[in-house]
């Protein structure tokens, strides 16, 4: 549903890089995009990719390719340079105007062609996530206000769990209740994974609100990451994210899980990952937090074969 906690930018290879020259053909070139976005997930995370597998031929290269399309912009917004960013998100948004005026040209886009017609994706979803993440890198966060980061939540997370829900066949306002759920979770979740590193770079996306009700008025990254009352702010935005999965999950109850074995997957590992690092706490923020590769092959196993 959102692009995995441990896939950093700087592990991304954009795939214009990787990509050959297509043939000709229409046929030929959807099955050369397909190669290519599939390969590109598979190497950044293979979780995602064997659960996306998971799904129909159709969704499962709309999914590789909102993936691919979501790492590309993480990578772009990355980049040191404010004025090459500032024109490669151009060129971005010159795309996602060019996809819904039926003439993509990006392998990301021309895969996502037919799932803007079949599942009604809106354009503004895409929007969002180049806008949120240009700004999350322009602006410089720390300590935001609760509004300020559900708005961050909203433009980096929602809108594509939105778009996700959508390519998985959920009906339009039941996948954008869904999207924003999983969306903000999964966030929420990323936020207390990355908090060492997020600091290191000098940035905190702790909301000022919960600092301020724990006694910490301080916004320097490395000073409140010391602060002794740092567990209970971060106690507090992990109850709230586990609300989320679990409003989440209620609302997925509701729907027919074929399709949604994939979905299933994400939740649980994301979950998972969540229910660690509360297990570690918030004090040795330098011991790292992974799931192990044969806990992820259980979840795949429990919630994508088994559905359950």
């Amino acid at each position: 549903m959102s692009t995995a906690v441990h896939a950093h930018p700087a592990h991304y290879v954009p795939l214009e890089r990787r990509r050959r020259p297509l043939p000709e053909g229409t046929a030929e070139i959807q099955a050369a995009d397909a190669a290519a976005l599939a390969a590109a997930v598979r190497a950044t995370s293979r979780l995602f990719f064997w659960s996306m597998r998971l799904l129909a031929r159709s969704r499962r290269r709309a999914m590789y390719a909102l993936f691919t399309f979501c790492h590309e912009i993480d990578a772009i917004a990355a980049e040191p340079s404010s004025a090459r960013r500032t024109e490669l998100l151009a060129g971005w948004r010159r795309e996602i105007v060019d996809l819904f005026e039926d003439r993509p040209q990006r392998p990301q886009t021309r895969a996502l062609a037919h799932a803007v017609r079949l599942c009604g994706l809106p354009r503004d979803d895409f929007l969002a996530v180049i806008q949120g993440r240009a700004l999350d890198y322009e602006v410089d966060v720390r300590a935001p206000s609760l509004i300020e980061l559900d708005v961050h939540c909203a433009q980096v997370a929602v809108s594509i769990g939105k778009l996700a829900a959508r390519i998985h066949g959920m009906p339009a306002l039941l996948g954008d209740r869904v999207g924003a759920e999983i969306g903000r979770a999964f966030r929420l979740t990323s936020i207390l994974h990355d908090l060492a590193d997020d600091a290191a770079r000098g940035r905190l996306y702790l909301p000022r609100d919960v600092l301020r009700a724990h006694g910490i008025y301080e916004t320097d990254p490395k000073t409140v990451l010391g602060d002794p009352a740092l567990p209970e702010v971060c106690a507090v935005l992990a109850r709230r994210a586990e609300r989320h999965y679990a409003d989440a999950m209620a609302l997925i109850a509701t729907l027919p899980r074929h399709n949604l074995r994939g979905v299933l997957v994400i939740v649980a590992y994301y979950r998972t990952l969540l229910a660690a690092l509360t297990a570690r706490g918030w004090i040795r923020l330098d011991r790292r937090v992974r799931v192990p590769p044969w806990r992820k092959a259980q979840l795949l196993l429990r919630w994508g074969i088994m559905g359950r």
